[in-house]
């Protein structure tokens, strides 16, 4: 069912992004031959006006074939040129480009706007909206790798419902009280739900673990669901959206520093099998989860789309870029070759990430 779940997320990201490039090409009178649902071989087209639609048989997303991508395309010079990508101003072609990028941050905007509205996770502690989070309850909200607590399966999102040890007991605790409860305390029952489903861990404290004193390698607050109206609701899912959106987009700077200097910590990313776990987890917790979750991974493709690397649209408009300076086209030649030689490194790449996801399970 994961998996399942996996590519639907999956799927409509991709044509999402397909999509923006799709209405900005059309909006900008390029031609558009094909817009496809899924990957070839196809199962039913249509053709609307200039346009080919199709239904093919790799649901895994969708495709736009533009007019004018490739550059050493024949029909280029036939009556048609005018409307083709590589005839439009550099304005108009570098928007084409980063039209996916767009939609896929709106898209993430749209879908926690929509979750606020219905009810997100919020913390208590917030100083704006604290005070409208409804049934609060002590939450997990991070694990550190390695420690009693993901050792003993806890993860994020998991509501703490009791702690027990020996005789004592502490019911509905409170973020101080399990802290205190949890540092004087070696062995610990922690009941706990995920979803709707009761567990039971065994944990041992460790000395020193956090701040010098006994911990089990958790975060934990007050979180309830915080539901907005939709015009608070919009705003604050373009304020959450925006937020993410930097602190991704750090957070993936420092990794390609770290890289750089090698100090990169591989345990930090995912690929498809480490997301599909992901997806699980955020499942077991709630459809509303799940929600977010396609958020974060929408605004995390928007971000590695845009690197100036070849094969993505980031590597797109920096050879736009250079285009512009230099006043004159790329030779095809050389922006195809690079093209080439960046997919291959992102497939070698991916399927290095996906031999460390399953090794974690291995290892795990």
């Amino acid at each position: 069912m994961s998996i399942i779940l996996f590519i639907i997320i999956l799927a409509a990201l991709i044509l999402v992004h397909e999509f923006g490039h799709f209405i900005a090409a059309k909006r900008a009178g390029v031609r558009v031959d094909e817009f496809g649902l899924g990957f070839p071989p196809r199962l039913w087209t249509k053709k609307v006006g200039e346009t080919l639609y199709s239904v093919n048989a790799f649901p895994v997303g969708g495709f736009v074939k533009i007019f004018g991508e490739d550059p050493n395309d024949e029909s280029l010079k036939g009556s048609d040129s005018a409307r083709s990508l590589t005839h439009k101003s550099k304005l108009v072609q570098a928007w084409i480009i980063s039209a996916g990028v767009i939609f896929n941050l709106i898209f993430a905007w749209l879908l926690i706007s929509v979750g606020f509205m219905v009810g997100l996770p919020y913390s208590v502690d917030d100083s704006s909206y604290g005070a409208r989070v409804q049934n609060p309850a002590l939450t997990i909200t991070q694990v550190i790798p390695k420690a009693p607590a993901e050792i003993a399966g806890l993860k994020g999102g998991d509501v703490i419902v009791s702690l027990a040890s020996g005789q004592d007991n502490l019911n509905s605790p409170k973020v101080e009280e399990a802290q205190k409860f949890i540092a004087t305390h070696n062995e610990i029952s922690l009941t706990y739900l995920r979803g709707k489903e009761s567990k039971i861990a065994k944990l041992e404290s460790k000395d020193g673990l956090i701040d010098g004193r006994r911990a089990i390698g958790i975060s934990m607050d007050s979180v309830g669901q915080l539901s907005l109206p939709i015009h608070e609701a919009l705003y604050m899912g373009l304020k959450t959206t925006a937020s993410l959106t930097i602190a991704m987009a750090v957070g993936l700077f420092d990794f390609f520093k770290n890289l750089f200097i090698g100090q990169a910590d591989f345990q930090d990313i995912s690929g498809p099998v480490g997301i599909v776990g992901i997806v699980s987890d955020a499942g077991a917790l709630g459809f509303m989860h799940l929600v977010t979750l396609t958020a974060i991974i929408s605004i995390n493709l928007a971000i590695i789309n845009l690197l100036p690397f070849p094969a993505l649209d980031g590597g797109r408009l920096f050879f736009l870029i250079i285009e512009t300076i230099k006043r004159s086209p790329i030779k095809p030649i050389v922006a195809n070759t690079a093209n080439g030689i960046g997919f291959i490194i992102l497939i070698a790449f991916m399927v290095f990430i996906t031999f460390h996801d399953v090794a974690k399970i291995v290892q795990g």
